[in-house]
C-alpha cells in the first residue's frame, strides 16, 4: 500500500506533527544519541499497517533501520512485538506519533473485519465495506478491510451504477431511475438498486436490476425478500448491520452483507513504543 497517495499521506501527517520541528527532543539528545525501539501489542489484534509505519520512520530519517517481527494479517497476541526500530533517538521520537497513528488506526479496522468474518464463518455470505472511510484514507481503510478477511464494495462513484433513493425520489420512479442508467452505462455494467420495502424489492425485479440492496430491513424481511428474489438478482443486505446483529443476516439466499461499522466508528487499537538507549553514534 505504499502509493503515492499514501506517500503523500504521510508527508501531510508528519508536517502537521513535526513541521516546526520535535523541540522537545533536539532539546534533550545530540545528534550521535541513538536508541532501539520497539512496538508491541497491548491487546490481541490483527495487525496491519506495518510497512506504513516503517516508511514513516525512514522518512523522518533514512538512517531509522526498522526490522518487521510480524506481518500484516497476523493475529497478534497482547504483549508480542511486530516492529523493532533502531537510529537516532530524537528522530525515531519525532516519527512515533505518526508512524502509531497509521498503525493503530488501521490495525483496528482489520480487527474489527476479522470479528465480523468470525461471526458469519461457513455461511458463504461476503461481507463488505462501504464509502463511509475517513477521508483520503479510502485506499489504506480498505486495504485494512481486507486485511481482516472482509471484502470491498466499490471503491468511488465511478465504479459501478448504484441507484439509491435520493436518485429515484428525484428521478421520479425507480423504473425511470433504472431505464436511464441501462441507457447511458457502459455494457458490462451491473445495475444496483436499494429497496426498502417489498414493493421496492419487486419493482426492481421488474426493471431488471441485477442486484436489489434490502436497505435497513429486518431479518424477517429479508427472509421475504429472497423469497420474491428468487435467485433473478444478487441479494445485498445493509443498514446497520452490527456485529452482534449480523449472524442475524446471513441467511440463505444472501449474497453480500455491506457494512459501515467496518470503518467508520471502529476504535483504534492499543499498541505502543517502548524505547532504550544502547549507543552514541561516533
Amino acid at each position: 500500500m505504499l502509493t503515492p497517495r499514501t506517500h503523500h499521506l504521510i508527508e501531510l501527517a508528519l508536517e502537521e506533527d513535526i513541521g516546526l520541528g520535535d523541540v522537545t527532543s533536539r532539546a534533550i539528545f545530540p545528534a550521535n544519541h541513538c536508541s532501539r525501539a520497539v512496538i508491541d501489542a497491548k491487546q490481541d489484534l490483527v495487525l496491519c499497517g506495518l510497512n506504513i509505519a516503517a516508511r514513516v520512520f525512514s522518512r523522518v530519517d533514512p538512517t531509522l533501520k526498522s526490522t518487521f517481527l510480524a506481518r500484516d494479517g497476523d493475529l497478534v497476541k497482547k504483549g508480542a512485538a511486530v516492529l523493532r526500530i533502531e537510529g537516532p533517538t530524537a528522530a525515531l521520537l519525532a516519527a512515533e506519533r505518526t508512524a502509531l497513528n497509521f498503525l493503530q488506526r488501521l490495525s483496528g479496522i482489520a480487527t474489527q473485519a476479522r470479528r465480523f468474518t468470525d461471526a458469519v464463518r461457513g455461511t458463504g455470505v461476503r461481507l463488505v465495506d462501504t464509502r463511509k472511510t475517513t477521508p483520503g484514507w479510502r485506499a489504506l481503510e480498505k486495504y485494512a478491510v481486507r486485511t481482516g478477511g472482509c471484502y470491498n464494495h466499490r471503491g468511488s462513484l465511478g465504479e459501478h451504477v448504484l441507484i439509491k433513493d435520493n436518485h429515484i425520489a428525484a428521478a421520479g420512479s425507480l423504473m425511470k431511475a433504472v431505464l436511464r442508467c441501462r441507457a447511458a452505462a457502459p455494457h458490462a455494467a451491473k445495475i444496483e438498486v436499494e429497496a426498502k420495502k417489498l414493493a421496492e424489492v419487486k419493482e426492481a425485479l421488474r426493471a431488471g436490476a441485477d442486484i436489489i440492496l434490502l436497505d435497513n430491513m429486518t431479518p424477517a424481511q429479508v427472509r421475504a425478500a429472497v423469497v420474491a428474489i428468487a435467485g433473478r438478482a444478487v441479494v445485498e443486505v445493509s443498514g446497520g448491520v452490527r456485529l452482534e446483529t449480523v449472524g442475524d443476516y446471513a441467511l440463505r439466499g444472501v449474497d453480500i452483507i455491506s457494512i459501515g461499522a467496518l470503518t467508520h466508528s471502529v476504535a483504534a487499537v492499543d499498541l505502543s513504543l517502548e524505547l532504550k538507549p544502547f549507543s552514541k553514534r561516533r
